[in-house]
């Protein structure tokens, strides 16, 4: 017999708890197949990614509308046992009002938690001002404490993927933030232990996400050591994908050659895979 899935509600205060002690891994998928082998291997939560959804649907990073972005979420959200964050971008509004409307879309769609960028969408400012920014993240909290306040706030300073590379503010910014009712904090693009370590003093005792999203060289262990909560990838597994894709068709329209088709694995064990697999997912 099948055992229940998971609610919604079982889901959120499963993400919660991981939140309160020691240090977790949520890789990003970018879609259903992805997401379930993710899930076979163990982990304890997931991740969207939205430069590995835009790019696997053929937009730049940013180039999706929000209701494609939604209709992604519940896809996964759906589709899965385990707790999923949603990466919100910059909650495709300026405004807080717009914000807090979005996030209650996101709500609905079941992931356990989201997280909002300090950035604006519109390739020409790199940070929204820290008034502005501390007052979208505080119309997030309400949108959330609306619905019910189950969900897992994370508030993003995004100062080290958009050129300013300003620790001291990036601190500031998070720190802004905690005190707006952010339940995480995270500063994509910092990669030094140093900054990793000041970042998690910082804003202590709340947790603090870490993007590995490269080879920095840092292992689970190292860096729960520094005090890092919840580790994500970003897009990097994704890229990984596109990466052997771009390579292996590159071979064959450059140089005639199928070498790199060499020690694939086999279309019957990709079946069989995701024959188990919806096996256990069966309501």
């Amino acid at each position: 017999m099948t055992a229940s899935r998971p609610s919604t509600a079982e889901k959120r205060r499963t993400f919660r708890k991981l939140h309160e002690s020691g240090c977790f891994v949520i890789p990003n998928p970018w879609n259903i197949g992805s997401a379930r082998y993710l899930q076979s291997l163990g982990f304890k939560a997931l991740a969207t990614t939205s430069s590995g959804h835009a790019h696997s649907q053929g937009y730049p990073d940013g180039g999706q509308s929000r209701d494609q972005v939604l209709a992604h979420f519940g896809e996964l959200a759906a589709a899965t046992d385990v707790p999923l964050n949603a990466d919100f971008e910059d909650g495709f509004a300026d405004s807080p009002d717009g914000v807090a409307d979005s996030v209650a879309r996101c709500i609905t769609t079941g992931v356990a938690g989201l997280s909002i960028e300090d950035s604006p969408n519109d390739g020409k400012t790199p940070l929204y001002d820290l008034d502005t920014a501390v007052a979208r993240v505080k119309a997030a909290r309400a949108a959330i404490d609306r619905a019910g306040g189950d969900v897992v706030f994370t508030a993003r300073a995004e100062n080290f993927v958009r050129g300013v590379n300003d620790l001291d503010d990036a601190i500031r910014r998070l720190k802004a933030y905690a005190a707006a009712g952010a339940d995480c904090l995270y500063a994509p693009g910092i990669n030094k232990r140093e900054q990793i370590e000041a970042v998690v003093r910082a804003v202590a005792p709340k947790p603090v996400n870490f993007l590995n999203g490269g080879a920095f060289g840092f292992t689970v262990n190292d860096l729960g050591a520094m005090g890092v909560r919840r580790i994500s990838v970003g897009g990097s597994l994704a890229r990984v994908a596109m990466h052997a894709f771009i390579r292996a068709a590159g071979d064959i329209a450059n140089d005639g050659r199928f070498d790199s088709f060499g020690g694939l694995i086999t279309n019957a064990e990709l079946n069989r895979l995701f024959s188990e697999d919806r096996k256990k997912l069966s309501p």
